[in-house]
């Protein structure tokens, strides 16, 4: 992936079979559909491939234990599949992951095992593991740090676990693979019409030199998230808004919080939600909210509320209560819901896509979630086939090797997420064994890492790199600040910069991670 050359490239082609406007999971499922279909295919982000929302998740490829509980089943159903496909399309980047719901109520351990019963025959031959009634003893055995007072069994069950923007940035290196184009931040400014009002193309502008781009499509498709009613509103100002964005919050804490390796469920807190405790690249990720908001945002800030929701929850199932200072990141994404009816809560709301297309022309998909990216797509582009009036391809994508697939891949530790690639950087090592520097005593991430984010991933800023090409902001706000330096300095050699870039850089990116630290 090289910026450079594919901005020289998009000067040279005329027009686009199909342009997409997000670089999130929802667009670049749907780049990637539509270029191993064989369309001629460019992808613009405004900022870097999977800044908002598909970098913040829960880190679950799952069906949805919830969603079956509230009825919505073809959703579980289409997710379970999409789980199963994914694990067997991506093995570098998702694995499986043991749950365990504690039981406090006399009625728990029978009610929760027969829904997680339909859950598993829901699942078919793409399920991951039998769910099952455990006793107190298998639970405290598993969890040994789990509250013991009225502990009543538990039941055990199996989903997938995934780091979310690696896999973000192998699907953009999966679009360019099968000669699609993806370039980030490059933001659209404007649509294009022709003479009878239909979208025939995007105006872009470059963030970092300013430059503006004319781009000639057949299709244009909105997969912007949070973000999509600015897009339609540049079409037709007067349209009303489609999406209600619900903030979600998690917080990071240190493994001795969650001994053992299995993750906690727990099926209902006091706001009626979930709430998961997930190991994650040796920490634990523990959250989310469900917080409605007004304003949509690139970094949205958890609020106080939200942070004290989640720690005191997590404290009364926890021997060790965790406290603010505890916490080694926070951070909060904002879910793109459809907008409900009237008086229906954001987690009352299904997390089902929807598509609509404007008088225009112009394809927009709302909705949806990480697991469901590459339906999404798939849906999203038999539309826009349609209305392009391009040639009719089936879509190959069900069983297509993400690209750093390995066959038989057991681990998600890291550096082994690169999948493929790792051998890769190991020649780069073997080229300059400087490269192989950790860049933190406390971590196992090298100097090498930052190359092949820079010449092979499409990382342009420090933020890029910390935040979403290794995911230490996530896992450690504090220690990241701290290397930040050291990351300036290898890609200010690799990108040809000076050192006032560096130190702008550090400041940047400095500014930002203190966002994801408690005070």
């Amino acid at each position: 992936m090289n910026r450079s050359f594919n901005l020289k490239k998009i000067k040279d082609i005329p027009e686009w079979d199909v342009l997409v406007i997000g670089g999130g999971a929802t667009g670049l499922g749907c780049a990637v559909e539509a270029a191993t279909r064989g369309y001629k295919t460019l992808l613009l982000e405004q900022h870097d491939f999977a800044k908002g929302t598909s970098s913040r998740s829960t880190k679950l490829v799952h069906g949805g234990v919830r969603y079956l509980a509230q009825g919505d089943v073809s959703l579980v159903l289409e997710a379970l599949k999409e789980r199963g496909l994914l694990k067997q399309n991506a093995p570098h980047l998702v694995k499986n992951q043991s749950f365990i719901i504690p039981n406090y109520d006399w009625w728990g351990g029978p009610f929760y095992t027969l829904g997680l019963k339909v859950y598993d025959m829901m699942s078919g031959k793409l399920g991951l593991g039998p769910s099952e009634h455990i006793s107190t003893e298998e639970v405290t055995k598993a969890i040994p740090n789990l509250k013991k007072k009225g502990l009543n069994g538990g039941v055990i069950y199996y989903d997938g676990q995934f780091d979310d923007s690696r896999l973000a940035i192998n699907l953009a290196q999966t679009l360019e693979d099968n000669h699609g184009t993806a370039i980030n931040y490059l933001k659209v400014t404007g649509l294009l019409k022709d003479n009878f009002g239909f979208i025939n193309g995007v105006n872009a502008v470059d963030a970092f030199t300013e430059e503006e781009f004319r781009l000639k499509a057949k299709v244009v498709i909105n997969a912007t998230g949070v973000f999509a009613d600015e897009i339609i509103q540049m079409d037709a100002p007067e349209t009303r808004r489609t999406i209600v964005p619900s903030q979600g919050v998690h917080i990071v804490l240190d493994k001795k919080f969650l001994q053992g390796d299995s993750a906690i469920m727990i099926p209902r807190t006091s706001d009626g939600r979930v709430l998961f405790a997930v190991p994650w690249h040796g920490k634990v990720v523990v959250g989310t909210t469900d917080t409605e908001m007004d304003k949509v945002t690139l970094e949205p800030r958890a609020l106080p509320e939200e942070i004290d929701f989640i720690l005191n929850t997590a404290g009364k199932y926890l021997t060790y209560q965790p406290k603010k200072e505890d916490v080694l990141s926070v951070f909060a994404g904002l879910r793109p819901l459809a907008a409900p009816d009237e008086n229906e809560k954001t987690k009352e709301i299904s997390r089902s896509h929807k598509i609509t297309v404007s008088p225009s022309g112009l394809v927009n998909i709302i909705g949806g979630k990480w697991t469901t990216y590459r339906k999404m797509g798939e849906d999203t582009i038999d539309k826009a086939v349609l209305i392009a009036g391009l040639e009719e391809k089936p879509s190959v994508t069900a069983n297509m090797p993400i690209h750093g697939y390995i066959m038989n891949h057991q681990s998600t530790e890291f550096p082994n997420n690169y999948g493929s690639d790792l051998q890769k950087i190991k020649l780069l090592i073997a080229e300059n064994h400087s490269l192989a520097e950790r860049l933190s005593p406390k971590y196992p991430f090298l100097k090498a890492e930052v190359v092949w984010a820079v010449r092979e991933e499409m990382a342009l800023q420090v933020e890029d790199f910390l935040a979403r090409r290794i995911r230490l902001l996530l896992l450690d706000a504090r220690e990241s600040i701290k290397v930040a330096p050291v990351v300036a300095k290898v890609m200010a050699k690799e990108l040809n910069k000076r050192r006032n870039w560096q130190k702008e850089q550090v400041e940047s990116y400095t500014n930002l991670a203190k966002g994801y630290l408690l005070d």
